[in-house]
């Protein structure tokens, strides 16, 4: 399949464009869901910690998370998250600020949360959600959402914090730098597909 053909068909995300033939998809699919994670776990490791406001530090894995499931697509990005996970819980220590496990780790349902996101974002994505910057920011905000439903009741339960400060501690205080996030996406996303259809011309 060539670029012009795999950019033009519907239902399409940006990791298509790369080519493969049916004899090899499997292998760039793999190579893809194994970078896709390695990459989450590198932007992990990128975190400011908050403790005196909040015991989950600022981190840039969300917006990893967000981009990769925009990119990858829904099957590709929730197997991608599903590694990320499994290796973390395994004991790859690749969850923020190098932590791995699942006891004493307090932002854990947030990583739950990256799965669902992943899957929702690429999907939005292949009905072309990520071709336009407004399509992009009401993605990456339900893509966010979908972190926080998972996240802030997880915090809410091992932190044994009541309602107010569950929403305050665990989603409030990273408002400022979801909208830095949104509006990276916002203007990557669709600029990639600008490149794309600039190559096709």
């Amino acid at each position: 399949m060539t670029l012009h053909a795999a950019s033009i068909a519907p239902n399409r995300v940006l990791a298509d464009l790369i080519p493969a033939t049916k004899v090899n998809a499997y292998a760039r699919d793999a190579v893809l869901v194994a970078a896709g994670a390695g990459l989450t776990g590198l932007a992990a490791q990128v975190v400011i910690p908050i403790p005196a406001i909040s015991p989950v530090p600022f981190a840039l894995s969300t917006l990893t998370v967000l981009l990769l499931g925009a990119a990858l697509g829904p099957a590709r990005a929730v197997a991608s998250m599903t590694l990320y996970l499994i290796a973390g819980v395994a004991g790859m220590p690749w969850f923020a600020e190098g932590n791995s496990g699942v006891v004493g780790l307090v932002s854990f349902g947030y990583i739950l949360g990256y799965i669902a996101a992943a899957g929702l974002v690429g999907a939005l994505a292949k009905r072309g959600g990520d071709r336009t910057i407004g399509r992009t920011i009401g993605v990456m905000v339900a893509g966010s959402a979908v972190i926080y439903a998972f996240g802030v009741p997880y915090l809410m339960w091992v932190a044994d914090m009541g309602v107010v400060d569950g929403m305050t501690k665990g989603a409030a205080v990273f408002i400022v730098t979801d909208v830095i996030k949104v509006a990276i996406a916002a203007a990557l996303l669709p600029s990639a597909w600008a490149l794309v259809r600039r190559f096709q011309g």
